[in-house]
């Protein structure tokens, strides 16, 4: 290669680098901006408050990413933005979350194959969550309003209403050890068998501008979220079963926040709901994220966790070990948010269904504990290794 020739490569690749950075500097400059959200929110006290900031930040310039770069409205798909590695909104641990988005006026067909999770059920939202405002439930529904066929496919056809924006199905799981996971596509017939257009600068450009948005907006919404709800009860209390805002119509939850001393545990109490396939209780951290589910025991299902003689669930939320099986463990967060699930209701429910919580010294737990059942440290690690087994075969990234 001659010398003009390299001298007019450089310059090529010079152009080229400079264009690919006009493209990406709305989402250098919302990184930037995220990561001064991330350092000033105001619940950070420790050195592990911050640490679990960034790695939340990692979780939301991926989302950001996936939601820009991952879909097109030509032809729709079912992402999963949330999981183990990319936590919002206190994520269920037991749920698979999809999301496919919609255009109104659009016909969509939906298919797949049933698993044998607790719970499969369908959303359509309108809007979207903001730091100011929710998004609109538009239709919510669980696959037992399908027709589901003996081999467990099913199909239903979905045409986009006005105002329609996303599509959200959620897999649940109660047992996490035997429940397996289904099959889900979505497609648009009006362009199966079209190719995709090809890329254009401008293409890419917006991408990356959506990218942006959804950083920041996200972690502005998420850092809002709870104080419209858990932060509305008073401290160390949860609400009766009430509606899930944003919810569905088979679903009721309880909600509130915790503050523990290092010497202090909370005892939660409350019946095991035979009228429903899923139910379960979980802690958060003040990202208003789940904490990790994967190898500490911070969430637990009504076929997790173990039901005393008299019918009722008793579970202690403390860092210290308290030796018993429904131990939650708060994993250095002296403060968080605290949350049950009750999912494909038979039945309303009522205060009488509902949690109560008691604030006790660490070293007086047992007497709180009519039924309580010891566990050993090599149990739990048991426990804690059925987990990770189970995360690892259910939960996508």
């Amino acid at each position: 290669m001659s010398a003009g020739q390299d001298a007019g490569q450089d310059v090529v690749q010079q152009q080229g680098a400079g264009r690919v950075l006009g493209l990406t500097k709305p989402l250098q400059d919302a990184i930037a901006e995220a990561e001064e959200l991330i350092a000033a929110a105001p619940f950070i006290r420790t050195e592990q408050d911050l640490l679990e900031g960034y790695d939340y930040l990692a979780g939301r310039i991926r989302m950001a990413m996936q939601t820009a770069f991952d879909y097109d409205l030509e032809r729709p798909l079912f992402v999963n933005p949330t999981h183990q590695f990319s936590r919002q909104g206190l994520d269920n641990p037991d749920a698979l979350y999809f999301n496919a988005y919609l255009r109104e006026g659009v016909e969509y067909v939906v298919r797949g194959r049933r698993g044998t999770s607790a719970d499969l059920s369908f959303q359509v939202m309108g809007g979207a969550y903001t730091a100011t405002s929710a998004a609109t439930s538009m239709l919510a529904f669980d696959d037992r309003e399908l027709d589901i066929a003996d081999d467990g496919t099913f199909e239903f056809t979905y045409t986009a209403e006005p105002g329609a924006k996303t599509l959200i199905v959620r897999e649940v799981f109660n047992d996490w050890d035997t429940e397996e996971r289904g099959v889900l596509w979505i497609e648009r017939p009006d362009t199966m068998g079209t190719p995709a257009k090809p890329l254009s600068e401008a293409t890419l450009a917006k991408k990356y501008e959506v990218a942006a948005r959804s950083l920041t907006s996200s972690i502005q919404t998420w850092f809002a979220f709870p104080h419209f709800f858990q932060y509305q009860q008073p401290v160390n209390t949860l609400t009766p079963p009430q509606s899930t805002p944003g919810g569905l119509a088979s679903q009721r939850s309880a909600i509130g926040h915790y503050e523990l001393a290092e010497d202090e545990a909370m005892v939660i109490t409350v019946p095991e709901c035979t009228d429903c396939a899923y139910q379960a209780v979980q802690i958060g951290s003040d990202w208003y994220v789940s904490t990790d589910y994967e190898t500490h025991q911070t969430s637990l299902t009504k076929a997790q966790a173990v039901t005393d003689p008299d019918g009722m669930m008793r579970f202690v939320v403390s860092e210290r070990d308290p030796g018993i099986a429904n131990w939650l463990e708060t994993t250095g967060h002296r403060t968080g948010s605290m949350m049950l699930r009750w999912q494909r209701l038979e039945r309303d429910l009522g205060p009488e269904d509902g949690p109560t919580v008691e604030v006790v010294p660490f070293d007086a737990v047992r007497d709180h504990l009519p039924h309580h059942s010891p566990v050993t440290p090599e149990e739990y690690a048991a426990r804690i290794a059925a987990r990770q087994r189970s995360v690892a075969r259910r939960m996508l990234s």
